[in-house]
């Protein structure tokens, strides 16, 4: 089971999911905050084309996660995954699409990959992110969320890899030129979270099984990969391969666990 980013940030956001199970393999697409020429351009950077993708799914209606979904499903035939409240915010792009409802707790299957969304508070209709598995192995992805819950702890307890947002550092936040209401907003409990947050998250779970971690969503005018990555570095073991994914990069397939 191995997972790759064709981007993470405000910009727009795109991860891939993909696990083999003898000859035939499944990989799904989690959001796609990019236009059509350019899911493509960055799906070819990773080695992909639009037929080798089983479906979307999609966390919520912001457009750096969903502005390219429903375009990009239309014109390559994609099943698309979202819940019902992220429907309703999104319905007017949603004509001529293979559109599925999930919600929290609500296990699916794609393939060979199990989906397991859960709520998360971020200020948006009905917002969920994912653990998916293969049986064996387990990925975690938390971004767009204010604030920890008891059920996103448990949600993601014994993660083999996790992909969590490091959106911003709190004092570069509010030392930022960005106005009040939007300070308010990002680092509010329905916005995204902080460096500091994603430690505290991190000290929490279930670590007994993670072998890689990725700091996700970084803001590019209020954080730095060196303060995200030392965030996440000083709660977890020296064994834990510790990455950062960037906005125009992503970065390249890795496995959830070399095993």
């Amino acid at each position: 089971m191995k997972f790759a980013s064709l981007g993470s940030g405000s910009e727009g956001n795109a991860l891939l999911i993909s696990t083999q199970s003898g000859t035939t393999s499944t990989t799904v697409m989690l959001d796609c905050g990019f236009g059509i020429r350019e899911t493509e351009r960055r799906l070819e950077r990773l080695q992909m084309t639009p037929a080798d993708l089983a479906g979307i799914i999609v966390t919520h209606e912001h457009q750096d996660h969903v502005g390219g979904v429903f375009k990009f499903a239309r014109r390559h035939r994609l099943p698309v995954w979202l819940t019902f409240g992220t429907y309703q915010a999104t319905r007017d792009r949603c004509d001529d699409v293979d559109i599925h409802f999930c919600r929290d707790g609500g296990i699916f299957s794609i393939g060979d990959l199990e989906l397991s969304p859960y709520t998360v508070p971020h200020d948006a209709r009905e917002p969920v992110q994912y653990v998916a598995s293969n049986g064996a192995l387990r990925l975690g992805v938390l971004t767009d969320a204010g604030h920890a819950t008891a059920h996103l702890i448990t949600e993601l307890a014994a993660c083999d890899a996790l992909m969590l947002e490091c959106n911003h550092d709190r004092q570069m936040l509010r030392d930022s030129t960005y106005p009040p209401s939007l300070k308010q907003r990002i680092g509010g409990d329905y916005g995204h979270l902080s460096n500091q947050t994603a430690s505290e998250i991190l000290s929490e779970l279930d670590k007994s099984r993670l072998k890689r971690i990725v700091g996700a969503h970084l803001s590019l005018k209020n954080n730095t990969p060196e303060l995200a990555r030392t965030a996440l570095t000083d709660v977890v073991a020296d064994s834990v391969d510790v990455m950062i994914a960037c906005q125009e990069e992503g970065f390249f397939w890795v496995n959830v666990a070399d095993r």
